[in-house]
């Protein structure tokens, strides 16, 4: 406070008063004085993140399930459902209902104001290392992929992904209408919320159990890239329709245009970019000298999907694609896993940790009906992907239930349809727990199920081995 005494003072001419400016300097002083503390929760969050993901993942392959579901059931142990040792502000937790900030105010003996300060700080940045993590990974996954095979499958991939968006949003639209009575633009909105699929979570299986480049996965990766694309739009549609009651039509061919053109152009600048980048590479000579450049990229091409209104995961993917095609492709991969294997858990963990199974609570009367709707977009979500297979053609000896198997679970995707519906008031408290609901079952029963689908394929116990042996 001493320091800023003489900036005070040099401002009275103005008409200022050191009162006036007293909440700000303090606020400043407190985010300063607070700062060793957030450091510590963030620690001590990272610690509890990595033990449930290790743990989780440890357990799943030990019953022969992915790895993926066990860190996502170790994030709902962790988190709201259960231990409340990660909780976030955006699930309605408070800081008092963290047992690490209650660690954090027993240690410095912190006010019920710092607290609050300190959690949402800590939130944040944890937050932000999950979004980083679910960019590594799509950066990662864009890497596995084949352009070529991706190119080949290409125009499957988009049916599939229009099926995969029609089939359920018209379905549960109308059944919401016609069974529920609910409120036409309500029943829009969680029609909308059942046709994005969790391009992160159907990845990361098929890149476990050896699948990533087989025919089917091409399909269901393209599919879930260009089904996130369809989200987007079918999000800004009904946020707006919600919002004004009417469709901003010109906001809707901006992000189909801007979607298109940035997928498109990214990979076709692509193969231009290629020999530059592996020319920097070779030139330069400390440490990093490829990961780095490829990072600067893969962050770059993030930032313009963010920036034109789509997703930060879309370039991150659009970069890992066009790297692939380069002749460092394998040596960048390898190093790629390392970053990858400890900022992606964290986002697993977070998507389980924000789950609050509370909401399948029977006995809680106002649960009741939302459970009821929650069976009912359920069997329409499960029933609405599992159709998309057969939407495939020309592929002779394609496996048609895992395709469709591999569009079913929505992850964060659908949470965020269900954070919007609620923060904008179109959906009442049953809706909105029935899309919750529907968003857990469809993330946890989906890694099982694709692995039995891909079971069901000859061709699977030969990638199986094949990877094994390579790993």
């Amino acid at each position: 406070m001493i320091f800023f005494e003489p900036i005070v003072n040099s401002f009275t001419w103005l008409n200022f008063s050191s009162t006036s400016l007293q909440p700000y300097l303090l606020a400043t002083t407190n985010e300063a004085e607070y700062a060793p503390i957030v450091l510590t929760g963030v620690l001590l969050s990272l610690v509890v993140i990595y033990l449930a993901s290790k743990i989780g993942g440890e357990l799943s392959r030990m019953i022969d399930l992915p790895p993926v579901l066990g860190e996502l059931v170790g994030g709902v142990i962790v988190g709201a459902s259960a231990l409340h040792l990660v909780v976030f502000p955006d699930s309605g937790a408070a800081g008092n209902d963290s047992i690490i900030m209650t660690v954090l105010q027993f240690i410095n003996n912190l006010t019920p104001d710092a607290v609050t300060s300190i959690f949402q700080t800590q939130s944040e940045v944890v937050s932000i290392l999950a979004e980083l993590g679910v960019i590594i990974l799509l950066f990662e996954i864009g890497l596995e992929s084949d352009l070529k095979e991706l190119q080949k499958v290409g125009y499957q991939a988009i049916i599939v992904a229009c099926v995969g968006v029609a089939v359920p949003f018209g379905a549960g639209t109308a059944g919401l209408i016609l069974l529920f009575h609910a409120p036409v633009i309500p029943a829009i909105f969680a029609g909308a919320a059942l046709t994005a699929t969790s391009i992160g979570i159907t990845s990361k299986v098929l890149s476990e159990i050896g699948q990533l480049k087989s025919r089917e996965g091409q399909i269901i990766v393209g599919a879930a890239v260009i089904d996130d694309i369809l989200g987007i739009i079918v999000l800004a549609v009904v946020a707006s329709l919600a919002k004004t009651g009417e469709v901003d039509v010109f906001n809707v061919i901006y992000l189909i245009v801007s979607a298109t053109v940035f997928l498109i152009g990214s990979i076709l600048l692509g193969k231009y970019f290629n020999q530059s980048f592996v020319a920097i590479a070779n030139k330069l000579q400390t440490r990093g000298n490829l990961i780095i450049p490829a990072f600067v990229f893969a962050f770059f091409m993030a930032f313009l999907g963010s920036a034109i209104h789509l997703e930060a995961i879309l370039g991150a993917f659009a970069a890992g694609l066009v790297l692939d095609e380069t002749d460092k492709r394998k040596e960048l991969d390898e190093q790629v896993k390392p970053i990858a294997d400890i900022l992606v858990p964290v986002f697993f963990v977070t998507v389980g940790a924000k789950v609050d199974l509370g909401v399948l609570n029977p006995f809680v009367p106002g649960n009741r009906e939302g459970l009821i709707i929650a069976t009912f977009l359920i069997v329409v979500a499960m029933i609405g992907k599992v159709v998309t297979g057969w939407s495939v053609f020309g592929q002779a000896g394609v496996n048609r239930l895992a395709v469709g198997v591999g569009m079913i679970p929505r992850g964060e995707v659908g949470l965020v349809f269900a954070g919007i519906g609620a923060a904008s008031g179109t959906l009442d408290k049953p809706l909105q727990a029935a899309i919750i609901i529907m968003v857990i079952l469809t993330t946890f029963v989906a890694p099982p199920l694709l692995r039995f689908a891909f079971k069901q394929s000859p061709e699977t116990k030969e990638s199986l081995e094949e990877a094994n042996l390579m790993g």
